[in-house]
């Protein structure tokens, strides 16, 4: 940390933080479902009991005159049953106030937090805490021995992982197209749609390798697939273009709790006929060059340009928000969707026993789709500005027309 108290915002916060809108919160949410419904005195409980396993939590975010800033803060969290929006806005300057809440719904536990706090890894790791610490009061005695403690330290936990493994610097202008951009008009009242697609983890694994690729590149190209057949004729000379965030903690040594993720784009121009395993086979090649080790570097490195810049660095807040938000908005046009793989969730084995699923989903102004995937059960928590469904509709049947079967859940807005 800078001092006692206070340590200054990551590269990837700066963008999360200069980009937040009433629509797109930057929040992130995972779940876990239980077997049983949801003791919210001692979630209370095990949510005081976490937080000092991950007091990284316990902060603000303030603003500076050149940079914001994270200092600790004594607010505490109040657990709650959940209702509103998912995602809800969890940031806001005049508002002294913690980034994260937990609630819970029947037999859910749900923590969303501020994507400026953490990425999808460090939240995963942060709600398992709570869980465990609820079940461990729920069952007494029946769970005392399951150690907690990843043996990182507070410094570890804090530690800006994007300068400690930045190497060269280098300003790059992408030379990436205009992407197509599914759905069309947007949703009254800056709101969201969300829908739970669920599928049994076996199927989906089969039909990804009978297709001859992973899982991420089989319903990568399931969602593209579902993108062209949306596509009218006069925009397909248009790049699809799926965004894939990559956890950089498999390649770097870092136990950090905060955001360490880059994105890579898988993109596909449909001028010619291309069959389901073609595209799926090309999806994978895309995916296996781009996540070599020089390539995922060479992208973490744009990110740390803008920190090591002397014109940026003297620039004041509010003109640096106003450049990274445009920048951002630029970089969003060039992305169709994105597809965040949270992989095989893995509580400790004591435990597995009490725990149905995971879900989850993220904010965000364009389509973006999350996977979950714990024993059997495999799950996309899909997020749409959209007002029109039919790619979400088009991706349903494309895999119920592979024999998988599917059950599907959604979230009613106004219109």
């Amino acid at each position: 940390m800078a001092s006692d108290n206070w340590y200054r915002t990551d590269n990837v916060a700066k963008v999360f933080l200069a980009s937040v809108s009433k629509r797109d919160t930057r929040t992130f949410r995972v779940s876990c479902i239980l077997k049983d419904n949801i003791d919210p005195g001692l979630l209370q409980s095990a949510l005081l009991m976490a937080i000092q396993d991950r007091p990284q939590v316990q902060v603000r975010i303030r603003r500076g005159f050149f940079w914001h800033y994270i200092e600790e803060t004594d607010i505490m969290p109040t657990v709650k049953e959940e209702d509103g929006r998912m995602c809800q806005l969890l940031y806001s300057p005049a508002k002294p106030s913690l980034h994260y809440q937990v609630s819970y719904f029947a037999n859910r536990v749900n923590l969303e937090i501020f994507h400026a706090l953490t990425d999808g890894t460090g939240a995963l790791e942060f709600l398992n805490i709570i869980v465990v610490h609820y079940l461990k009061l729920k069952y007494p005695g029946k769970y005392e021995d399951i150690v907690l403690h990843s043996g990182a330290s507070a410094d570890d936990l804090t530690q800006d992982s994007y300068r400690q493994f930045f190497g060269n610097l280098r300003l790059k202008r992408s030379s990436e197209k205009y992407a197509y951009h599914p759905g069309g008009f947007k949703l009254a009242y800056d709101q969201l749609q969300f829908f739970e697609i669920h599928m049994s983890v076996g199927q989906a694994l089969a039909k990804a390798k009978s297709t001859g690729v992973s899982l991420t590149s089989f319903l990568g190209a399931a969602w593209m697939a579902a993108i062209h057949s949306d596509m009218p004729a006069r925009k397909r000379n248009k790049p699809v273009t799926v965004s894939i965030p990559v956890n950089l903690r498999n390649y770097y040594p870092s136990k950090t709790s905060r955001n360490f993720f880059n994105n890579i784009n898988i993109t596909h121009v449909f001028d010619k006929d291309i069959s389901f395993e073609d595209l799926a086979k090309e999806f994978q090649a895309s995916l296996k060059e781009q996540l070599s080790e020089e390539n995922i570097k060479k992208n973490m490195d744009k990110y740390e340009t803008m920190e090591f810049v002397a014109p940026i660095r003297a620039v004041p807040l509010f003109i640096k928000q106003f450049v990274v938000r445009n920048v951002t908005a630029v970089s969003d046009k060039k992305v169709s969707m994105v597809l965040s793989n949270l992989g095989v969730q893995k509580p400790p084995a004591e435990v597995s026993d009490e725990i149905v699923s995971y879900n989850g989903f993220c904010s965000s102004n364009n389509l973006f789709s999350t996977i979950f995937s714990y024993k059997d059960e495999l799950t996309l928590g899909v997020t749409s500005p959209y007002v029109n469904t039919s790619v979400i509709k088009n991706m349903v049947r494309s895999l119920v027309d592979m024999g998988i079967d599917i059950r599907v859940y959604a979230t009613e807005v106004v219109r």
